[in-house]
């Protein structure tokens, strides 16, 4: 009995590789592009986004909201948010108080807990995107010295498609089901029950449901965008 030897077609491995990694190169272009202080600015001026029931000012969402981005980016400790204080005569809601102490405080023990898991997913999704873009330029390179350029580009088209075609799926899940959506995507990257607060929290009061309805929505509109003009300007001429 004789046993065949396994063929590897590299060049669809190639063009596989290259549609794969697309949807990943692009999403996360988009969430590290709204991780910025300018998308902040934008959705806290949409129309009718909700005020805070518990008295931040828009210019006070701005004020902390930019610190919470700038730690999730850098590399300081959660000290970082952990001394942060109310301004004088401000003070946070009664129901969120358990001493004295808390009351000054921006930020509870629950909520630091939270930001720093959330700080540990965004700082590992960015280090996952910065490597699908290394392996994209790889294969970048090896395409063109090895003249298969033309494999590169269908990979590049069917990578524009997929994204599409997962963009929207989503955006369909957003619309009619938002709630379901973002407790599946909390329960996969966080432990149960660590992402739930009161309405008064302060991590409420600053990124109530509708910001991040918004934020799913605008990273479902651009990444799918971006991946229908990918599709475009790499269909065959």
């Amino acid at each position: 009995m004789t046993v065949k030897p396994v063929n590897f077609n590299f060049q669809q491995i190639l063009t596989w590789l290259v549609t794969l990694l697309i949807p990943v190169a692009l999403v996360m272009a988009v969430v590290r592009l709204l991780i910025s202080p300018a998308y902040l600015v934008i959705e806290y001026n949409t129309p009718d986004f909700p005020p805070d029931p518990y008295g931040f000012t828009r210019s006070d969402r701005l004020h902390w909201s930019k610190i919470a981005v700038e730690y999730l980016l850098n590399d300081a400790d959660i000290s970082f948010l952990a001394d942060l204080r109310f301004p004088e005569g401000q003070k946070a809601p009664p129901a969120t108080c358990q001493s004295m102490d808390d009351c000054t405080r921006l930020y509870n023990d629950r909520e630091l807990k939270h930001m720093l898991d959330v700080k540990r997913v965004v700082q590992s999704a960015l280090n996952v995107w910065y490597a699908s873009l290394g392996v994209l330029l790889v294969l970048w390179v090896w395409a063109a010295r090895k003249h298969r350029g033309e494999e590169y580009r269908i990979g590049l088209r069917r990578g524009g498609r997929l994204t599409v075609i997962l963009l929207v799926g989503i955006l369909l899940l957003v619309l009619l089901a938002f709630g379901t959506i973002f407790v599946a995507f909390h329960n996969v990257f966080f432990e149960s029950g660590t992402w739930q607060f009161l309405f008064s929290d302060t991590l409420i009061r600053l990124f109530p449901e509708r910001f991040w309805r918004d934020t799913f929505m605008a990273v479902g509109v651009l990444a799918g965008g971006a991946g229908l003009a990918l599709s475009y300007f790499t269909r065959n001429r």
